[in-house]
């Protein structure tokens, strides 16, 4: 229980963290991230699973490459639906999706938490 509220704690640093860093995503406060992190995590849970099994070919085409899509994509949805959380564009959602995966692996891998 301890590890998945230390998890969440890392994500929302790490989408707060990226808002902070990238230019095209705003957040409005650090409860929104927290809020985002739950979401984010809910949309990963359903939705990716499901487009990535559509977009397999794409996946093994791409070497594995299209699966940065599929997060960009899954972050600027997740950002579509709530208040507070913006994200400006396509391509700051990809940009995004790589910045939040680089921060929340550090401060993981700090923690020690898998």
């Amino acid at each position: 229980m301890i590890n998945l509220l230390i998890v969440w704690l890392i994500n929302s640093v790490a989408i707060y963290g990226t808002a902070a860093l990238l230019p095209g995503i705003s957040i409005k406060s650090f409860k929104t991230a927290l809020i985002a992190a739950i979401i984010l995590g809910l949309l990963n849970a359903i939705l990716k699973p499901i487009l990535s099994f559509f977009s397999i070919p794409l996946i093994f085409l791409t070497l594995g490459l299209f699966t940065l899509v599929i997060n960009g994509v899954v972050l600027w949805i997740a950002a579509g639906v709530m208040d507070g959380f913006e994200i400006k564009g396509f391509w700051s959602a990809m940009l995004g999706a790589i910045v939040i995966s680089i921060i929340s692996s550090i401060l993981s891998s700090m923690f020690n938490v898998k």
